[in-house]
Protein backbone atom coordinates (compact mmCIF):
# COMPACT_ATOMS: atom_id res chain seq x y z
CA UNK A 1 0.00 0.00 0.00
CA UNK A 2 1.30 3.45 -0.79
CA UNK A 3 2.18 6.00 1.88
CA UNK A 4 -0.69 8.31 2.60
CA UNK A 5 -0.12 12.04 2.50
CA UNK A 6 -2.65 14.60 3.56
CA UNK A 7 -4.94 15.66 0.86
CA UNK A 8 -6.24 17.98 2.81
CA UNK A 9 -24.86 21.19 -1.10
CA UNK A 10 -28.11 19.70 -2.19
CA UNK A 11 -31.00 21.87 -0.96
CA UNK A 12 -30.52 23.01 2.62
CA UNK A 13 -32.57 20.12 3.98
CA UNK A 14 -30.33 17.48 2.43
CA UNK A 15 -27.99 15.53 4.68
CA UNK A 16 -28.36 17.48 7.89
CA UNK A 17 -26.37 15.67 10.59
CA UNK A 18 -28.31 16.84 13.61
CA UNK A 19 -25.94 17.88 16.34
CA UNK A 20 -26.23 19.01 19.91
CA UNK A 21 -25.93 22.77 20.26
CA UNK A 22 -25.89 25.47 17.62
CA UNK A 23 -23.69 28.31 16.45
CA UNK A 24 -23.82 31.52 14.50
CA UNK A 25 -22.42 31.91 11.03
CA UNK A 26 -19.41 34.15 10.60
CA UNK A 27 -20.94 36.37 7.94
CA UNK A 28 -24.36 37.54 6.93
CA UNK A 29 -25.83 36.24 10.17
CA UNK A 30 -27.18 39.45 11.58
CA UNK A 31 -24.57 39.49 14.33
CA UNK A 32 -22.81 42.42 12.72
CA UNK A 33 -24.57 45.75 12.72
CA UNK A 34 -23.62 46.62 9.15
CA UNK A 35 -21.74 49.78 10.10
CA UNK A 36 -19.09 48.19 12.31
CA UNK A 37 -17.62 51.29 13.93
CA UNK A 38 -14.02 51.16 15.12
CA UNK A 39 -14.16 48.44 17.75
CA UNK A 40 -11.07 47.29 19.60
CA UNK A 41 -8.82 44.67 18.09
CA UNK A 42 -9.32 41.13 19.32
CA UNK A 43 -6.43 39.25 20.89
CA UNK A 44 -6.83 35.57 20.04
CA UNK A 45 -4.70 32.52 20.82
CA UNK A 46 -4.96 29.43 18.63
CA UNK A 47 -3.63 26.04 19.67
CA UNK A 48 -2.16 25.00 16.34
CA UNK A 49 0.54 27.00 14.54
CA UNK A 50 0.54 26.84 10.74
CA UNK A 51 1.84 23.47 9.59
CA UNK A 52 1.75 24.08 5.84
CA UNK A 53 2.52 27.79 5.35
CA UNK A 54 -1.20 28.59 5.60
CA UNK A 55 -2.06 26.55 2.54
CA UNK A 56 -5.85 26.18 2.30
CA UNK A 57 -5.49 22.58 1.15
CA UNK A 58 -4.45 21.00 4.45
CA UNK A 59 -4.82 21.43 8.19
CA UNK A 60 -4.17 25.19 7.99
CA UNK A 61 -7.47 25.70 6.16
CA UNK A 62 -9.25 25.61 9.52
CA UNK A 63 -6.95 28.27 10.96
CA UNK A 64 -8.01 30.57 8.12
CA UNK A 65 -11.71 29.89 8.55
CA UNK A 66 -11.62 30.18 12.36
CA UNK A 67 -10.07 33.63 12.05
CA UNK A 68 -12.69 34.78 9.55
CA UNK A 69 -10.26 35.02 6.64
CA UNK A 70 -11.68 32.56 4.13
CA UNK A 71 -15.04 31.18 3.08
CA UNK A 72 -16.42 28.95 0.37
CA UNK A 73 -19.44 28.88 -1.87
CA UNK A 74 -21.45 27.37 0.97
CA UNK A 75 -21.29 27.11 4.75
CA UNK A 76 -22.72 24.84 7.43
CA UNK A 77 -25.73 26.03 9.40
CA UNK A 78 -26.51 25.06 12.99
CA UNK A 79 -27.96 21.73 11.89
CA UNK A 80 -25.09 20.84 9.63
CA UNK A 81 -26.99 21.60 6.43
CA UNK A 82 -25.58 23.52 3.50
CA UNK A 83 -26.25 27.25 3.83
CA UNK A 84 -25.50 30.15 1.46
CA UNK A 85 -22.09 31.82 1.63
CA UNK A 86 -20.47 33.19 -1.55
CA UNK A 87 -23.21 31.35 -3.43
CA UNK A 88 -26.63 32.72 -2.58
CA UNK A 89 -28.43 29.74 -4.14
CA UNK A 90 -27.88 26.56 -6.14
CA UNK A 91 -29.74 23.94 -8.08
CA UNK A 92 -29.03 20.52 -9.51
CA UNK A 93 -29.05 20.08 -13.29
CA UNK A 94 -29.03 16.35 -13.96
CA UNK A 95 -27.14 13.75 -11.94
CA UNK A 96 -23.62 15.16 -12.30
CA UNK A 97 -23.99 18.93 -12.60
CA UNK A 98 -24.88 21.72 -10.20
CA UNK A 99 -25.27 25.44 -10.85
CA UNK A 100 -24.33 27.96 -8.13
CA UNK A 101 -25.53 31.54 -8.34
CA UNK A 102 -23.03 33.95 -6.79
CA UNK A 103 -23.85 36.86 -4.54
CA UNK A 104 -22.29 40.29 -5.03
CA UNK A 105 -18.96 40.00 -3.19
CA UNK A 106 -15.43 41.37 -3.37
CA UNK A 107 -11.99 39.87 -2.80
CA UNK A 108 -9.79 41.54 -0.21
CA UNK A 109 -7.40 42.63 -2.98
CA UNK A 110 -10.19 44.59 -4.67
CA UNK A 111 -11.25 42.16 -7.39
CA UNK A 112 -14.82 41.04 -7.87
CA UNK A 113 -15.91 37.51 -7.01
CA UNK A 114 -16.83 36.45 -10.53
CA UNK A 115 -17.78 33.04 -11.95
CA UNK A 116 -14.39 32.92 -13.70
CA UNK A 117 -12.54 33.64 -10.45
CA UNK A 118 -14.50 30.99 -8.57
CA UNK A 119 -14.00 28.39 -11.30
CA UNK A 120 -10.26 29.16 -11.34
CA UNK A 121 -10.00 28.81 -7.56
CA UNK A 122 -11.81 25.46 -7.53
CA UNK A 123 -9.64 24.24 -10.40
CA UNK A 124 -6.51 25.01 -8.38
CA UNK A 125 -7.96 22.97 -5.50
CA UNK A 126 -8.65 20.00 -7.75
CA UNK A 127 -5.10 20.18 -9.13
CA UNK A 128 -3.48 20.44 -5.68
CA UNK A 129 -1.02 17.72 -4.63
CA UNK A 130 -2.01 16.19 -2.32
CA UNK A 131 -5.68 16.84 -2.92
CA UNK A 132 -7.81 18.47 -0.21
CA UNK A 133 -9.57 15.97 2.04
CA UNK A 134 -12.95 17.30 0.93
CA UNK A 135 -12.22 16.06 -2.58
CA UNK A 136 -11.26 12.53 -1.56
CA UNK A 137 -12.55 10.24 -4.29
CA UNK A 138 -14.16 13.12 -6.17
CA UNK A 139 -13.28 14.51 -9.58
CA UNK A 140 -14.91 17.80 -10.48
CA UNK A 141 -14.60 20.59 -13.04
CA UNK A 142 -15.90 24.15 -12.75
CA UNK A 143 -16.70 26.69 -15.43
CA UNK A 144 -18.30 30.11 -15.61
CA UNK A 145 -21.84 30.29 -16.92
CA UNK A 146 -22.83 33.86 -17.63
CA UNK A 147 -22.29 36.77 -15.24
CA UNK A 148 -23.33 35.15 -11.96
CA UNK A 149 -23.40 31.36 -12.30
CA UNK A 150 -20.69 28.76 -11.76
CA UNK A 151 -21.42 25.35 -13.25
CA UNK A 152 -19.74 22.42 -11.47
CA UNK A 153 -19.70 18.94 -12.94
CA UNK A 154 -18.49 15.79 -11.20
CA UNK A 155 -17.22 12.61 -12.86
CA UNK A 156 -19.73 10.59 -10.86
CA UNK A 157 -23.03 11.72 -9.32
CA UNK A 158 -22.29 13.56 -6.07
CA UNK A 159 -25.48 14.09 -4.07
CA UNK A 160 -23.67 16.10 -1.38
CA UNK A 161 -21.67 18.52 -3.53
CA UNK A 162 -23.15 21.68 -1.93
CA UNK A 163 -22.26 20.26 1.49
CA UNK A 164 -18.77 19.33 0.27
CA UNK A 165 -18.15 22.86 -0.99
CA UNK A 166 -18.55 24.21 2.55
CA UNK A 167 -15.17 22.70 3.46
CA UNK A 168 -12.54 25.21 4.63
CA UNK A 169 -10.12 23.55 2.19
CA UNK A 170 -12.31 24.65 -0.74
CA UNK A 171 -12.25 28.34 0.18
CA UNK A 172 -12.45 30.74 -2.75
CA UNK A 173 -9.36 32.92 -3.32
CA UNK A 174 -8.55 35.47 -5.99
CA UNK A 175 -6.25 34.82 -8.95
CA UNK A 176 -3.45 36.71 -7.20
CA UNK A 177 -3.28 34.01 -4.52
CA UNK A 178 -1.86 31.59 -7.08
CA UNK A 179 0.67 33.85 -8.82
CA UNK A 180 3.69 32.29 -7.08
CA UNK A 181 3.12 29.07 -9.03
CA UNK A 182 4.48 25.61 -8.19
CA UNK A 183 1.32 24.79 -6.29
CA UNK A 184 1.92 27.48 -3.68
CA UNK A 185 -1.08 29.44 -2.47
CA UNK A 186 -0.90 32.79 -0.69
CA UNK A 187 -4.10 33.68 1.18
CA UNK A 188 -2.68 36.94 2.57
CA UNK A 189 -4.94 39.67 1.26
CA UNK A 190 -6.61 37.44 -1.34
CA UNK A 191 -9.60 35.92 0.46
CA UNK A 192 -13.19 37.11 0.97
CA UNK A 193 -13.91 36.89 4.72
CA UNK A 194 -14.61 39.69 7.21
CA UNK A 195 -10.95 39.78 8.32
CA UNK A 196 -7.93 40.16 6.05
CA UNK A 197 -4.51 38.72 6.81
CA UNK A 198 -1.93 41.51 6.64
CA UNK A 199 1.11 39.89 8.21
CA UNK A 200 2.15 36.35 9.13
CA UNK A 201 5.12 35.83 11.42
CA UNK A 202 5.93 32.21 10.70
CA UNK A 203 4.42 29.87 13.26
CA UNK A 204 4.33 32.55 15.96
CA UNK A 205 1.65 35.12 15.18
CA UNK A 206 -0.45 36.83 12.54
CA UNK A 207 -2.11 40.21 12.15
CA UNK A 208 -5.50 40.76 10.56
CA UNK A 209 -7.44 43.91 9.75
CA UNK A 210 -11.15 44.28 9.24
CA UNK A 211 -12.16 43.97 5.58
CA UNK A 212 -14.52 46.89 5.20
CA UNK A 213 -16.04 45.69 1.92
CA UNK A 214 -17.14 42.33 3.27
CA UNK A 215 -20.45 41.30 1.74
CA UNK A 216 -21.90 40.36 5.14
CA UNK A 217 -21.31 43.82 6.67
CA UNK A 218 -18.35 45.38 8.45
CA UNK A 219 -17.06 43.44 11.43
CA UNK A 220 -17.45 45.17 14.80
CA UNK A 221 -13.81 44.47 15.75
CA UNK A 222 -11.24 46.53 13.86
CA UNK A 223 -8.87 43.60 13.56
CA UNK A 224 -7.33 40.56 15.17
CA UNK A 225 -3.93 39.98 16.73
CA UNK A 226 -3.56 36.20 16.60
CA UNK A 227 -0.94 34.21 18.43
CA UNK A 228 -0.19 30.54 17.88
CA UNK A 229 0.47 29.06 21.32
CA UNK A 230 0.83 25.29 21.35
CA UNK A 231 1.14 25.14 25.15
CA UNK A 232 -2.36 24.95 26.60
CA UNK A 233 -1.33 26.14 30.05
CA UNK A 234 0.28 29.20 28.49
CA UNK A 235 -2.95 29.97 26.62
CA UNK A 236 -4.99 29.75 29.81
CA UNK A 237 -2.49 31.85 31.78
CA UNK A 238 -2.49 34.56 29.11
CA UNK A 239 -6.27 34.74 29.29
CA UNK A 240 -6.26 34.98 33.08
CA UNK A 241 -3.68 37.78 33.08
CA UNK A 242 -5.62 39.83 30.53
CA UNK A 243 -3.18 39.34 27.64
CA UNK A 244 -5.84 37.59 25.56
CA UNK A 245 -9.51 38.03 24.80
CA UNK A 246 -10.10 34.54 23.42
CA UNK A 247 -8.15 31.32 23.99
CA UNK A 248 -9.20 28.22 22.11
CA UNK A 249 -8.85 24.65 23.37
CA UNK A 250 -8.23 25.39 27.05
CA UNK A 251 -6.85 22.23 28.67
CA UNK A 252 -9.16 20.35 30.99
CA UNK A 253 -6.56 20.70 33.75
CA UNK A 254 -6.81 24.49 33.44
CA UNK A 255 -10.60 24.75 33.23
CA UNK A 256 -11.13 25.02 36.98
CA UNK A 257 -8.65 27.91 37.19
CA UNK A 258 -10.84 30.06 34.92
CA UNK A 259 -13.75 32.05 36.24
CA UNK A 260 -17.02 30.35 35.36
CA UNK A 261 -18.04 33.34 33.22
CA UNK A 262 -14.94 32.97 31.06
CA UNK A 263 -15.23 29.22 30.54
CA UNK A 264 -17.40 27.90 27.70
CA UNK A 265 -17.60 24.21 26.88
CA UNK A 266 -19.11 23.02 23.63
CA UNK A 267 -20.15 19.57 22.50
CA UNK A 268 -18.36 18.84 19.24
CA UNK A 269 -18.19 16.15 16.63
CA UNK A 270 -14.56 15.47 17.61
CA UNK A 271 -13.55 11.93 18.56
CA UNK A 272 -10.22 10.93 20.09
CA UNK A 273 -9.15 7.54 18.75
CA UNK A 274 -6.26 5.11 18.79
CA UNK A 275 -5.23 4.41 15.19
CA UNK A 276 -3.28 1.22 14.51
CA UNK A 277 -1.03 0.96 11.44
CA UNK A 278 -2.70 -1.80 9.43
CA UNK A 279 -0.18 -1.93 6.57
CA UNK A 280 3.17 -2.46 8.28
CA UNK A 281 4.70 -3.37 11.62
CA UNK A 282 3.09 -5.48 14.34
CA UNK A 283 -0.42 -4.23 13.69
CA UNK A 284 -0.41 -5.36 10.07
CA UNK A 285 -1.69 -8.57 11.68
CA UNK A 286 -5.44 -8.33 12.43
CA UNK A 287 -5.06 -10.55 15.49
CA UNK A 288 -2.55 -8.14 17.01
CA UNK A 289 -4.89 -5.22 16.31
CA UNK A 290 -7.69 -7.13 18.01
CA UNK A 291 -5.43 -7.77 20.99
CA UNK A 292 -4.62 -4.07 21.27
CA UNK A 293 -8.29 -3.13 21.02
CA UNK A 294 -9.19 -5.66 23.72
CA UNK A 295 -6.42 -4.30 25.97
CA UNK A 296 -7.73 -0.73 25.95
CA UNK A 297 -10.32 0.14 28.59
CA UNK A 298 -12.05 3.19 27.12
CA UNK A 299 -14.26 3.78 30.17
CA UNK A 300 -11.53 5.69 32.01
CA UNK A 301 -11.00 8.54 29.57
CA UNK A 302 -14.15 10.69 29.82
CA UNK A 303 -14.20 11.06 33.59
CA UNK A 304 -10.56 10.60 34.53
CA UNK A 305 -8.51 12.21 31.77
CA UNK A 306 -11.13 14.74 30.57
CA UNK A 307 -12.66 15.33 34.02
CA UNK A 308 -16.19 15.19 32.65
CA UNK A 309 -15.54 17.46 29.64
CA UNK A 310 -16.10 14.52 27.29
CA UNK A 311 -18.44 11.61 26.60
CA UNK A 312 -17.58 7.89 26.67
CA UNK A 313 -16.69 6.38 23.32
CA UNK A 314 -19.51 5.02 21.19
CA UNK A 315 -17.96 4.78 17.73
CA UNK A 316 -16.41 6.96 15.05
CA UNK A 317 -19.40 9.30 15.44
CA UNK A 318 -20.12 10.45 18.98
CA UNK A 319 -23.28 11.64 20.76
CA UNK A 320 -23.03 15.12 19.22
CA UNK A 321 -24.10 13.44 15.96
CA UNK A 322 -27.52 12.71 17.39
CA UNK A 323 -28.80 10.43 14.64
CA UNK A 324 -25.89 8.00 14.93
CA UNK A 325 -26.77 6.17 18.13
CA UNK A 326 -30.10 4.85 16.90
CA UNK A 327 -28.52 3.56 13.69
CA UNK A 328 -25.30 2.03 15.05
CA UNK A 329 -24.71 -1.68 14.48
CA UNK A 330 -22.14 -4.10 15.87
CA UNK A 331 -18.67 -4.19 14.27
CA UNK A 332 -18.40 -6.62 11.35
CA UNK A 333 -15.56 -9.01 10.58
CA UNK A 334 -13.45 -8.72 13.71
CA UNK A 335 -10.51 -11.10 14.07
CA UNK A 336 -9.85 -13.11 17.20
CA UNK A 337 -7.40 -11.45 19.57
CA UNK A 338 -3.94 -13.04 19.46
CA UNK A 339 -1.21 -13.08 22.08
CA UNK A 340 0.85 -9.86 21.92
CA UNK A 341 4.17 -10.45 20.19
CA UNK A 342 6.87 -8.75 18.20
CA UNK A 343 9.11 -5.81 18.98
CA UNK A 344 8.46 -2.47 20.58
CA UNK A 345 5.39 -0.55 19.41
CA UNK A 346 6.04 3.08 18.47
CA UNK A 347 3.00 4.99 19.79
CA UNK A 348 2.79 8.70 19.00
CA UNK A 349 0.63 11.72 19.68
CA UNK A 350 0.89 15.52 19.85
CA UNK A 351 0.72 18.05 22.67
CA UNK A 352 -1.25 20.89 21.03
CA UNK A 353 -4.25 19.32 22.73
CA UNK A 354 -2.81 18.83 26.22
CA UNK A 355 -5.05 15.90 27.13
CA UNK A 356 -3.68 13.75 24.32
CA UNK A 357 -0.30 12.94 25.90
CA UNK A 358 -2.15 11.85 29.03
CA UNK A 359 -4.54 9.74 26.93
CA UNK A 360 -1.56 8.20 25.15
CA UNK A 361 0.17 7.50 28.46
CA UNK A 362 -2.91 5.64 29.71
CA UNK A 363 -3.08 3.69 26.44
CA UNK A 364 0.61 2.84 26.79
CA UNK A 365 0.09 1.50 30.29
CA UNK A 366 -2.92 -0.55 29.24
CA UNK A 367 -1.08 -2.06 26.28
CA UNK A 368 1.93 -2.86 28.42
CA UNK A 369 -0.30 -4.53 30.99
CA UNK A 370 -1.59 -6.76 28.18
CA UNK A 371 1.95 -7.77 27.19
CA UNK A 372 2.94 -5.24 24.51
CA UNK A 373 6.18 -3.27 24.67
CA UNK A 374 5.53 0.41 23.93
CA UNK A 375 7.62 3.50 23.21
CA UNK A 376 5.74 6.81 23.40
CA UNK A 377 6.63 9.77 21.15
CA UNK A 378 5.08 13.21 21.81
CA UNK A 379 5.78 16.19 19.58
CA UNK A 380 4.07 19.36 18.40
CA UNK A 381 1.57 18.52 15.65
CA UNK A 382 3.30 20.28 12.75
CA UNK A 383 6.46 18.25 13.50
CA UNK A 384 4.55 14.99 13.63
CA UNK A 385 1.89 15.08 10.92
CA UNK A 386 3.88 14.01 7.88
CA UNK A 387 5.50 11.08 9.67
CA UNK A 388 2.04 9.95 10.79
CA UNK A 389 0.66 10.22 7.26
CA UNK A 390 3.65 8.31 5.92
CA UNK A 391 2.94 5.41 8.28
CA UNK A 392 6.10 5.77 10.35
CA UNK A 393 4.33 4.98 13.63
CA UNK A 394 2.71 1.73 14.71
CA UNK A 395 -0.02 3.50 16.65
CA UNK A 396 -1.25 7.06 16.88
CA UNK A 397 -3.63 8.88 19.24
CA UNK A 398 -5.57 11.42 17.19
CA UNK A 399 -8.35 13.90 18.01
CA UNK A 400 -10.39 14.16 14.80
CA UNK A 401 -13.49 16.22 14.09
CA UNK A 402 -15.45 13.68 12.07
CA UNK A 403 -17.57 16.29 10.27
CA UNK A 404 -14.97 19.03 9.85
CA UNK A 405 -13.89 18.48 6.26
CA UNK A 406 -17.30 18.43 4.57
CA UNK A 407 -20.11 18.05 7.10
CA UNK A 408 -20.93 14.78 5.33
CA UNK A 409 -20.63 11.68 7.58
CA UNK A 410 -19.36 9.57 4.69
CA UNK A 411 -16.52 11.89 3.66
CA UNK A 412 -14.44 11.31 6.80
CA UNK A 413 -14.66 7.57 6.23
CA UNK A 414 -13.38 7.97 2.66
CA UNK A 415 -10.48 10.21 3.64
CA UNK A 416 -9.42 8.37 6.80
CA UNK A 417 -10.06 4.67 6.17
CA UNK A 418 -10.00 3.81 2.46
CA UNK A 419 -7.04 2.65 0.39
CA UNK A 420 -6.69 5.99 -1.38
CA UNK A 421 -7.78 8.17 1.52
CA UNK A 422 -5.72 11.31 1.90
CA UNK A 423 -5.74 11.27 5.72
CA UNK A 424 -5.40 7.54 6.31
CA UNK A 425 -3.08 7.54 9.32
CA UNK A 426 -4.27 4.00 10.09
CA UNK A 427 -2.93 2.96 6.66
CA UNK A 428 -6.03 0.77 6.28
CA UNK A 429 -6.61 -0.81 2.88
CA UNK A 430 -9.49 -3.27 3.08
CA UNK A 431 -11.63 -4.12 0.06
CA UNK A 432 -14.74 -4.65 2.18
CA UNK A 433 -14.32 -1.25 3.82
CA UNK A 434 -13.72 0.43 0.47
CA UNK A 435 -16.83 -1.20 -0.95
CA UNK A 436 -18.99 -0.14 2.01
CA UNK A 437 -17.76 3.45 1.80
CA UNK A 438 -18.24 3.54 -1.97
CA UNK A 439 -21.80 2.26 -1.54
CA UNK A 440 -22.51 4.98 1.03
CA UNK A 441 -21.12 7.71 -1.25
CA UNK A 442 -23.75 6.89 -3.88
CA UNK A 443 -26.76 7.40 -1.60
CA UNK A 444 -28.62 10.72 -1.83
CA UNK A 445 -31.52 10.23 0.59
CA UNK A 446 -30.55 11.62 4.01
CA UNK A 447 -31.76 8.77 6.22
CA UNK A 448 -30.48 6.08 3.84
CA UNK A 449 -27.08 7.78 3.58
CA UNK A 450 -26.86 7.79 7.37
CA UNK A 451 -27.70 4.07 7.41
CA UNK A 452 -25.01 3.41 4.82
CA UNK A 453 -22.47 5.45 6.81
CA UNK A 454 -23.18 3.36 9.89
CA UNK A 455 -22.80 0.15 7.89
CA UNK A 456 -19.41 1.39 6.73
CA UNK A 457 -18.52 2.36 10.31
CA UNK A 458 -19.29 -1.22 11.40
CA UNK A 459 -16.85 -2.52 8.78
CA UNK A 460 -14.15 -0.05 9.80
CA UNK A 461 -14.51 -0.81 13.50
CA UNK A 462 -14.43 -4.50 12.63
CA UNK A 463 -10.96 -4.03 11.14
CA UNK A 464 -9.69 -2.79 14.54
CA UNK A 465 -7.56 -0.23 12.72
CA UNK A 466 -9.32 2.42 14.80
CA UNK A 467 -10.30 2.21 18.45
CA UNK A 468 -12.52 5.17 19.45
CA UNK A 469 -11.53 6.30 22.95
CA UNK A 470 -13.64 9.34 23.88
CA UNK A 471 -15.79 12.10 22.37
CA UNK A 472 -14.56 15.56 23.28
CA UNK A 473 -16.07 18.77 24.47
CA UNK A 474 -13.99 21.82 23.63
CA UNK A 475 -13.34 24.44 26.29
CA UNK A 476 -12.96 28.01 25.02
CA UNK A 477 -11.71 30.78 27.27
CA UNK A 478 -13.52 34.08 26.65
CA UNK A 479 -12.79 37.29 28.56
CA UNK A 480 -15.74 38.96 30.32
CA UNK A 481 -15.52 41.95 27.98
CA UNK A 482 -15.94 39.88 24.80
CA UNK A 483 -19.22 39.19 23.05
CA UNK A 484 -20.17 37.24 19.96
CA UNK A 485 -17.61 34.43 20.04
CA UNK A 486 -18.82 31.63 17.78
CA UNK A 487 -18.95 28.31 19.63
CA UNK A 488 -19.04 26.02 16.63
CA UNK A 489 -19.46 22.27 17.14
CA UNK A 490 -17.72 21.74 13.80
CA UNK A 491 -14.76 23.90 14.94
CA UNK A 492 -14.67 25.79 11.65
CA UNK A 493 -15.40 29.24 13.00
CA UNK A 494 -14.44 31.21 16.10
CA UNK A 495 -14.74 34.92 15.30
CA UNK A 496 -17.18 36.67 12.98
CA UNK A 497 -18.68 40.04 12.23
CA UNK A 498 -20.37 40.27 15.62
CA UNK A 499 -17.37 39.28 17.75
CA UNK A 500 -16.21 42.31 19.74
CA UNK A 501 -14.91 43.71 23.00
Amino acid sequence: MRSHRRSRLLAPLMLAPLIAGCFASGGGDGSGDGDGGDGARLRVALAFPPAESLSPYGADATLLSRLGVTEGLTALDANGSAAPALAESWRRDGEKTWEFTLRDATFQDGGEVTPDAVADSLTHATDAEPAPAALAGVTLSAEAQGERVVRITTAEPDPVLPLRLSSPSLAILSAKAYEKGNGRVDPVGHATGPFELTEVNGATSASLDRFDDYWGGRAQASGIDARFIADGTARANALRTGELDIAEAVPVAQAATLDEKTRRDTATTRTTSLLLNASSGPFEDAGQRAAARAAVDTSVFAEDVYEGYADPSAGIYGPAVTWAEGKRTAPVGRAEAAEPRGGTIDLATYDNRPELPEVAQVVKQQLEKAGFKVKLTVREYSRLEQDALDGKFDAFVLARNTLLDTGDPVAVLASDYTCNGGFNIAQLCDKDVDRAVADAEKVADTAKRQDAAMAAEARILGSDAVVPLVHQRIITGVADSVQGVILDPYERTLVGTGTRR
